[in-house]
């Protein structure tokens, strides 16, 4: 409710603000501040729903970018403004019952929580192309033998976005939580990892 209110607002300051671009500049601007506007608060209003989304006892918010080493020079960047995608993602941490951890702990006094997975949601909601839909590769890092750096790459008007994770072998099983899926502008790339139990 809050959050419309502010819409509403916001909608109102900008019915009297003037056009960007009437003077047949083109380019991206040319659409005005409306249509800005409009954008905006269309994928304003589909990270709010991700966000009211359930949020599992053992998950939390997971939004530490990871800098891209080498900038990509985009073919499209002196006809749209190249901007970052919005996102919510969540990592997924517990306990794992490894021998060593059986050993030395029990349930009243459990080993550390480690990471056993994430879900990313990455919003696309004004690509130009929409028939490519964005995908996502995994980056070694040198240097850094227990993480990976996970890449979400776009056409225009979106830059690519990274976020480093624990490198670990992934499940791809879907009855196991793995999905991949890009729908209704939203890319979304949840998966647990593989876990490995110890016979006594």
């Amino acid at each position: 409710e809050d959050y419309e209110a502010l819409l509403s607002h916001r909608r109102k300051i900008m019915k009297g603000a003037p056009r960007v671009g009437d003077g047949g500049g083109g380019g991206e601007d040319a659409g005005g501040t409306h249509a800005e506007l409009e954008r905006g608060l269309n994928e304003g209003r589909t990270v709010v729903q991700h966000t009211e989304e359930e949020v599992e006892e053992d998950e939390e918010e997971f939004k530490e970018e990871a800098l891209i080493a080498n900038k990509t020079a985009y073919l499209w960047q002196d006809k749209y403004r190249p901007r970052k995608p919005r996102y919510f993602n969540r990592v997924h941490t517990g306990f794992e019952w490894n021998k060593y951890n059986q050993t030395h702990y029990d349930s009243d006094n459990p080993p550390p929580k480690v990471v056993q997975g994430y879900k990313f949601n990455i919003f696309y909601p004004d690509l130009i192309d929409k028939s490519s839909a964005p995908t996502f590769r995994i980056e070694r890092d040198e240097g850094f033998p227990d993480t990976v750096i996970l890449r979400f790459v776009a056409s225009a008007p979106y830059e690519d976005i990274a976020f480093r994770i624990v490198n670990r072998e992934w499940e791809y099983s879907h009855k196991k939580g793995f999905r991949s899926a890009f729908d209704r502008g939203v890319l979304q790339l949840h998966f647990h990892f593989k876990r490995h139990f110890y016979r006594r």
